[in-house]
């Protein structure tokens, strides 16, 4: 089935346009992977299929299904607990409940750590509990940002896992990442230097 379709999208950023005639379909089973040097617009263009870049972008974007962003940057509140960060969906149109929610933390080796404010964690552990987000959601599509930034050997080889079983389930994944391919012929690449202005 497919969830996402983008048609010769361009991606302005101010002044400057980054990047024109990008093709992209993706079916459930799907692992995608936007590559390309820093700055030539992986994290724009993952925004813009999420739908989240209103401006600066041009061409056809069709969307089915639900979808997950989770962004390079944690998007937690320091100050307030790992549970409170978690205590809405990030879509914030379903509550969890607090059991279904340290079952997340746990899955992401946080179990003890529900109560603690964010800004006493490191910035593996704040990685984690953004990551938890993947164990709440039940979105088909996830756009993910450089998510394994910060993590340790164990915490990327969680996030492989849950991606392999996500694509197994029917999802599919559009991320970014620097690092090389870690799901072999499972993963397909969009380089983008090829659709750069």
């Amino acid at each position: 089935m497919q969830l996402l379709a983008a048609n010769q999208v361009a991606i302005e950023r101010g002044e400057r346009r980054l990047l024109a005639g990008v093709d992209l379909s993706v079916s459930s089973g799907d692992i995608w992977q936007l590559v390309g040097a820093n700055g030539v617009g992986k994290t724009s263009l993952l925004r813009a299929v999420g739908g989240l870049a209103r401006l600066g972008v041009a061409g056809e974007i069709t969307r089915h299904g639900t979808m997950l962003y989770l962004g390079h940057h944690a998007a937690l509140k320091h100050n307030l607990s790992a549970l409170d960060n978690l205590r809405f969906h990030p879509a914030c149109d379903v509550i969890c409940s607090d059991e279904d929610i340290i079952s997340a933390l746990a899955a992401v080796a946080l179990a003890g750590y529900e109560d603690r404010p964010i800004g006493a964690l490191s910035a593996g552990q704040q990685r984690r509990v953004a990551l938890a987000r993947l164990v709440l959601s039940s979105a088909s599509l996830w756009l993910l940002d450089e998510p394994f930034t910060a993590l340790d050997v164990d915490g990327c080889a969680w996030l492989e896992e849950r991606i392999k079983q996500h694509v197994a389930a029917e999802g599919a994944v559009i991320f970014t990442s620097h690092q090389p391919s870690r799901f072999g012929e499972l993963q397909q690449n969009l380089d983008l230097a090829a659709y750069v202005v």
